[in-house]
Parts: C-alpha cells; structure tokens; sequence
C-alpha cells in the first residue's frame, strides 16, 4: 500500500499528517501529488470527499518559503464555506512549517483581511469576488504567486465567476504552476485549462470509484403529493446522525424545512437566500453536530465536507448522474459507511434508470426492512459492563474518552492517540465529536475491545485518557 511517506513530502508535511492520523493517499493524492511536486501544472477531476484538498495542498505547503512574506499561493474558491474549508486543512498541512494561511472572502470585514494580508501571507484562499476586491485596492499582489489552484471550477462556472477568474489569472506571473480542480469539465472549463495550464497532465478518479463504493443505494418511489409524509417515515425509520435532504429549488427547501419541523423534528434548511449570518449559524451548528437533518440546495451545500454525514436524501431527482454522485458522495466518506436514498416520482423511472447507467452503479427499492442490521456485540472487555450494553452501529461501536475541550483536547489530539495506541489507520476512526469534558468515536467493532483496552491511561497533552465502550 502506498503512503505519504512514499508520495516524497517532507517530513514536517508528514508530521502535520501523522497528527491527524492519516498516513495512506487517497487516487486523487497518489496521482496528483507526484506531478505538483514535480512542478507540472495539473488538471484533476475530482469530486468532494475524495482529498483533493490535500491533493494540491500538501505540494503547496512543501513548495512555500515560510521566510519570504510575499504572497506565493493562491486558492481561488467559489464560495466563502470551501474557502473556509480549504483554509483550515491547509493551516493544519503547514503547522510544522511555520505557515499560516489567510482566507479572504465576502460577508467579512474587508479591513480585517486587509490588516492580516499586510502583516504576511505565503498562501492566500479566497472567493473570486474578494480576491479581486483586494487586488483593485493594491491590498493583496501576486507578483509573487508562483502556485496557483482553482478548486471547483466547474461551480465557478456555474456562479458566473469564470471572467473574474480570467481577471486575476491575468494578474499571476507566466512562470507560475497551476493546478485546475473541477468535479466536471464542462467545455468552458476545458477552454480556460487551454489558455491558462501549460502542457497539464489530467488526473482523473472516475465517479464510480470515487465515493459511491462506501454508499448503500436506495430508491423510494412515491407520488409527488405523497412525498413529504414518505420523507417523514424515511427518517424516522432510518434514524439517520446526520443527513443532508438535498432539494432543487430555495422556495422548495424552505417548504420542507417548515413541514419536518412542524412534525417535531430538529432541522434546519440552507439555501442561497438566506442571510450570509443564517448560513454560518446553519452551517457551525451542522459541522458541530448539534444539528442532525439538514435541508439544502446543492450551491448552498458544496462547501459542507462533513465526516460525520451518515445519510443523504435526494428529495428531488438529481439533474444528472454526475450531480447524483457529487451528492450523494457527502456521506461515505474516506471509507466509511453511508446510506442514499432517492425518491422518484412514477414518471422518472427513465431518469432513475440513466443515473444507474451513467453512474455505473446499482440502486436497489428502500424498505424498512433494508435497514443496516447490526453487527453481533464485541467481546466483554475485561473492565467494563455486559456485552449487549456496548453500542454498536453496523460494523463500528462507539467508545467514549474522558476529556473534551474543557482539558484543551482537540478533536485531532483524540484520533491521533487512538490511532497511535491502538494500532489504528486514522482513517478506521470515524464520527469524533469533541465535548466539554468527553468526546465520543466510533471504531471497527472487532478492533474495539483492543483498543479500548491498549489506549485506556494514555497521557495526552498531559490529561489522562480514559476510553471505554459507551453503553447503549
């Protein structure tokens, strides 16, 4: 199996990974991170979920000069939640080399980004319009900027940002490498790679292999008048932790919104009519885990990269197969197990039937009854409680540890002593949700009586850890 170690990042890279307990590239990191450390300008079609953050990011952070203060890197983003997003996996990637990135995008203070861009930026994410906000009032150059990423140039496209991007691109020195990220390529994209890219090599994980393999599939069918009582008996049947309802329009979200709530349920919808400080509420509140069912409309979502997201409902039929696994491809992720469920009205059968062809997948009829059935309890480990009080869900149990952020844990701090002590690939350890004063995981249920046991009394950050089964 190939690791980081293999892909030749430097060890302070690697350090910041092994921290966070990843050490095996996900297809998108094994192809593209040879070629970017190389110098090559690359082109990567590549959807959410797969790592393509970490794809351009980890060469990104290797190829800045943290004792230069000029602008080297630049992001371009088409939302300010991926900007955000992009911004907080890159700090983590050059913690142990010393760089800090700056996120600038609209809805904040421009003087704020203004101040923090003159104290020294080597890497800069921002959204297009803020970007050349900055650039008009002299407060950001890329005289400097010899690496630049556009991520998700096709949602560029789609917002009408691609002749602001010429713009900036027209700002950027000839000799610069670049990186195009896009999890279609649409023929205007392909246009701006022409003129833009020099001699790209083209990456590319095909959609059936991106996420989708760690999806169950199902497909409900249902009347269109009947659709919102059949969401109802969906989620209450499915019980999801976290699910994204995905709609096509903002007065439908909306609708939705209000019924699932009116049945008592805690929801929260999130579209591109909402006030910029409703969308961050929605957003913390749906990335913190305090909030389990969210309705949204696909722009509004693309910034959501949420580990814990166990279900996706497409309330309305996707416009096309490469929006059907784009969606459904927020839940699944790095190996994980989800669940998608799509309803279809009578007359989409066709539609249901291209999504299958063209996303080379198969999406089998939903019953209650296709529910996941859970895996056998674990073995009793030797200090704890019966076997049947484990919590078990499909093949994972969940373990709580003692100590949240009030002994100034970090979610990080947690995955990387289970991981570490246990024998674990960090990726095996899903769902942590850091607390006050505990934190809840979810490991492979034949791996959780051994690693409770072997990482019980670990010391982290100077705070004794102790981790036990959580009981039902």
């Amino acid at each position: 199996m190939t690791t980081f170690a293999d892909l030749r990042l430097s060890d302070a890279v690697l350090s910041a990974l092994r921290d966070v307990g990843y050490d095996a590239p996900s297809p998108i990191q094994e192809q593209a991170i040879p070629y970017l450390l190389d110098g090559r300008d690359v082109i990567g079609q590549a959807q959410t979920g797969t790592g393509k953050t970490a794809a351009f990011g980890l060469p990104m952070i290797d190829f800045v000069d943290p004792d230069d203060p000029d602008t080297q890197a630049l992001v371009l983003t088409p939302t300010r939640e991926l900007c955000i997003q992009v911004t907080q996996a890159l700090r983590t990637y050059g913690k142990h080399r010393g760089i800090d990135p700056v996120a600038v995008f609209g809805g904040a203070p421009i003087r704020t980004q203004q101040a923090q861009l003159k104290q020294g930026a080597q890497v800069v994410v921002g959204t297009v319009g803020r970007v050349l906000d900055l650039l008009s009032r002299h407060s950001l150059s890329l005289l400097s900027c010899r690496y630049l990423v556009l991520d998700e140039a096709d949602e560029m496209l789609d917002l009408g940002f691609l002749e602001d991007v010429e713009k900036i691109l027209g700002m950027t020195p000839n000799g610069r490498q670049t990186a195009l990220f896009s999890a279609t390529m649409p023929s205007e994209i392909r246009s701006l790679a022409e003129r833009h890219l020099y001699d790209p090599v083209t990456v590319k994980v095909k959609a059936a292999t991106l996420t989708i393999d760690t999806v169950e599939q199902f497909f409900v069918e249902t009347k269109a008048a009947d659709k919102n009582e059949t969401l109802v008996r969906v989620l209450e049947a499915e019980r999801p932790a976290q699910a994204i309802v995905f709609v096509r329009t903002k007065i439908r979200c909306d609708q939705l919104y209000r019924t699932l709530r009116d049945r008592g349920m805690n929801v929260k919808a999130l579209h591109g009519d909402m006030s910029q400080g409703s969308r961050d509420g929605v957003m913390l509140a749906f990335k913190s885990g305090r909030l389990p069912i969210l309705v949204a409309t696909d722009v509004a979502a693309r910034g959501l990269d949420i580990s814990s997201v166990t279900h996706v409902v497409n309330f309305d039929v996707p416009t096309s197969p490469d929006v059907y696994v784009h969606r459904i491809g927020r839940t699944g992720r790095v190996g994980r197990s989800g669940r998608a469920i799509m309803f279809v009205e009578p007359r989409q059968k066709r539609e249901l039937a291209a999504i299958e062809k063209n996303a080379n997948t198969s999406i089998a009829p939903w019953s209650e009854g296709a529910k996941v059935k859970p895996a056998p309890a674990v073995e009793r480990p030797r200090r704890h409680s019966k076997p049947h009080d484990a919590e078990i869900n499909g093949d994972y149990t969940k373990l709580i540890a003692s100590g949240g952020r009030a002994a100034g844990l970090a979610e990080a701090d947690i995955i990387h002593a289970v991981a570490a002590g246990g024998g674990l690939d960090g990726e095996a350890i899903r769902n942590v949700r850091l607390l006050e004063r505990f934190a809840l995981l979810e490991v492979p249920a034949k791996d959780a009586v051994r690693v409770a046991d072997a990482v019980d009394g670990t010391d982290v950050r100077g705070h004794t850890l102790r981790l036990e089964p959580a009981r039902s």
